[in-house]
């Protein structure tokens, strides 16, 4: 690791297969923990590559475990995190909304490394227990048409770099990799970044793929839609500058959107939104985020169509109906 480190302090970029290969060893424990914050530093320092995140990326997949999804097609929305906003469980909720519309979705979380609450944080308030049983992952499925997968028990690196994580309270570069390490990879994926150069890496990333996607970035900042500013969304064939007002939503202020300063506060929020209860700002930087995800699926359809699918899910009660499902399908002591 030593010779590693030096090399990246040089300013030197790795090749895809050294990046796969440190991976590998830090999921084996080859490295003390000091030296996995030194290489999770240089990161923060500049951006990663193309080729280092491809080989970060094909490591974990390679020791991950696999679970076969596929005939579902199913969909994952997710953020990269980091962006510092502490936000509520946004792409969380979309998940809900998109499921309830009659879309499969595979949500793959975490604990929050950077926010008060990760995806994994709100699922376990509602009294969610995490399963890497496949038959159970169908179950749900095909009874609520959402799944969700807690990163550690598919993913043995990122179970193994979470102390780590958690003690610097940073984003770091295992947030890029989140998104690309569903272990069902499912067919089609939206995106949230937190900057305009992890978007053009990760839309040059899918390019190579035949992954349906969009990746979308607030330019203020979110790693996500937050309808606080204009935002970009970036598809395989695409870029496009969307104003909140174009599509007929007010801008919402930043603390409009804030998930509290514990998770049983963010649980609340999300149980507000879930129940169409939540305020107009919640309701609808839910309702953008799920309707562009709807769109990735469905590309021939307007953004105002799915805005207005997105819409219906949620005020309808079919987002609470599924939730109230997946939850009673994936219980403590079900």
């Amino acid at each position: 690791m030593k010779q590693i480190l030096y090399k990246l302090f040089e300013h030197q970029y790795l090749a895809c297969d050294e990046a796969r290969t440190i991976l590998q060893n830090i999921a084996q424990g080859k490295y003390n923990d000091s030296q996995v914050a030194s290489l999770i530093t240089v990161f923060l320092m500049r951006n990663i590559s193309v080729e280092e995140l491809c080989g970060f990326r094909d490591a974990l997949l390679e020791m991950c475990i696999p679970v076969d999804l596929n005939e579902f097609s199913p969909i994952d929305i997710v953020g990269t995190g980091g962006d510092g906003k502490n936000t509520f469980n946004i792409s969380t909720a979309a998940c809900f909304v998109v499921a309830g519309a009659g879309f499969p979705v595979v949500k793959h979380g975490n604990y929050g490394a950077t926010s008060v609450s990760g995806a994994s944080n709100v699922m376990e308030q509602h009294g969610v227990h995490f399963t890497s049983d496949t038959d159970q992952l169908h179950r749900s499925l095909e009874k609520c048409n959402i799944a969700y997968l807690h990163a550690p028990l598919f993913n043995p690196a990122l179970k193994a770099v979470a102390p780590i994580r958690r003690a610097l309270a940073v984003r770091t570069f295992f947030n890029m990799l989140g998104p690309l390490v569903n272990p069902a990879l499912p067919r089609y994926q939206l995106l949230g970044v937190y900057n305009l150069p992890l978007l053009r890496l990760y839309t040059y990333t899918y390019q190579a793929s035949d992954t349906p996607f969009a990746v979308v970035h607030s330019l203020d900042g979110y790693d996500e839609i937050s309808l606080t500013d204009d935002f970009k969304v970036a598809t395989s064939g695409n870029e496009k500058i969307y104003s909140p007002e174009s599509l007929g939503f007010a801008r919402n202020r930043e603390e409009e959107l804030d998930g509290g300063a514990t998770p049983e506060e963010a649980a609340k929020i999300f149980g507000h939104v879930m129940a169409n209860q939540a305020t107009d700002a919640q309701k609808n930087v839910v309702i953008v985020n799920a309707a562009f995800a709807i769109q990735v699926i469905h590309p021939e359809k307007s953004i105002e169509e799915c805005i207005a699918i997105a819409r219906e899910s949620l005020e309808s009660g079919k987002a609470q109906t599924t939730f109230r499902k997946f939850i009673e399908l994936n219980k403590v002591n079900r």
